[in-house]
């Protein structure tokens, strides 16, 4: 029997996308409002209409089947279609010149993009800003399931199928109290350069200060200590460059960030960055998108802006 494109209800497929990213069709039915009973009753329709089981259910939620899996990708394909269609509607009513959908890792929101914002901003002030702080992983999840149009994630982070583009680049240094043994001798307002490198063995000998082991600041330093056969010790993680750089002067700790998120912090706090010897210190961010060609103007913009040499969209 031939499928029936009349029988595919957009909120449905909204639910089934909602519920294989939550893993819960509880978590699906409640970003959508509607209750669980209900969302039941839709997914067995889909399902029965497909002449197969999408998701497979149990004690820990569900995950998509075989045939969920092909249809997942166009299910997502027309949600971010419709979500494109409702944002750029509301454009027209509101009068506004787009939307910029945009998810960012810390490392972002505390280095680069709040200048690279602002700048964009000014160059196009009718456009409504949509911005969330996340980690690099969500950030690519966003871009995928086209709840962002653009993620700006580290290097690290797998994101098959999609198209990225290095945005920024910057360095990784040891932010520590300027009294501290590491660098004896160093006071408040010694300049960075003149501040001696830490070495990689020398370092993890202490307690560090980081983010969640998720992201892809500490999966890069993680990598670095298991090249060179060391645990890291961590000992506190944060959310945010301010809550790092309040428990390094503390005393709790050392950490490895970028110079950029970095540097409000030194005469503020009494800090000192030090350079990092054993390796790589090269922190590149990219700009990820499911298809540049595809991207809303004010998306293209941003591209454009955020990376002038890439080739035009």
């Amino acid at each position: 029997m031939a499928i029936n494109l009349n029988r595919f209800d957009l909120t449905t497929l909204r639910l089934f996308v909602a519920a294989v990213d939550a893993g819960s069709l509880t978590a699906g039915a409640e970003r959508l409002d509607i209750s669980l009973a209900a969302a039941s009753k839709r997914i067995a329709e889909l399902e029965a209409h497909v002449g197969a089981p999408l998701l497979e259910r149990s004690k820990r939620g569900v995950v998509p089947t075989d045939s969920g899996l092909t249809l997942m990708p166009h299910a997502v394909e027309m949600v971010s279609r419709l979500e494109q269609l409702a944002l750029a509607m509301g454009d027209v009513k509101l009068g506004t010149g787009g939307h910029l959908r945009l998810w960012a890792n810390t490392s972002a929101f505390g280095g680069f993009l709040p200048r690279l914002l602002a700048r964009y901003a000014q160059a196009h002030p009718g456009v409504v800003f949509d911005l969330e702080d996340a980690i690099s992983e969500d950030a690519v999840r966003a871009v995928a399931r086209g709840t962002a149009e653009l993620g700006v994630v580290g290097e690290n982070t797998p994101s098959e199928g999609l198209q990225t583009l290095v945005c920024h680049v910057d360095e990784l240094v040891l932010m520590l109290p300027a009294s501290h043994a590491l660098v004896a001798g160093a006071r408040d307002g010694t300049p960075t350069s003149q501040v001696p490198a830490v070495a990689l063995h020398t370092l993890l000998d202490h307690d560090l200060v980081a983010f969640g082991r998720s992201t892809s600041l500490t999966r890069q330093l993680a990598a670095a200590a298991e090249a060179a056969h060391r645990p890291l010790r961590i000992r506190a993680q944060v959310r945010s460059f301010d809550a790092m750089a309040r428990m390094v002067s503390a005393g709790l700790g050392l950490a490895v960030l970028p110079r950029e998120g970095a540097q409000p912090y030194v005469h503020a706090l009494g800090m000192v960055l030090a350079p990092i010897s054993g390796m790589r210190c090269e922190r590149r961010l990219l700009l990820a998108m499911r298809e540049r060609d595809g991207l809303t103007p004010a998306a293209q913009a941003f591209v454009r802006m955020a990376v002038p040499a890439s080739p035009a969209g």
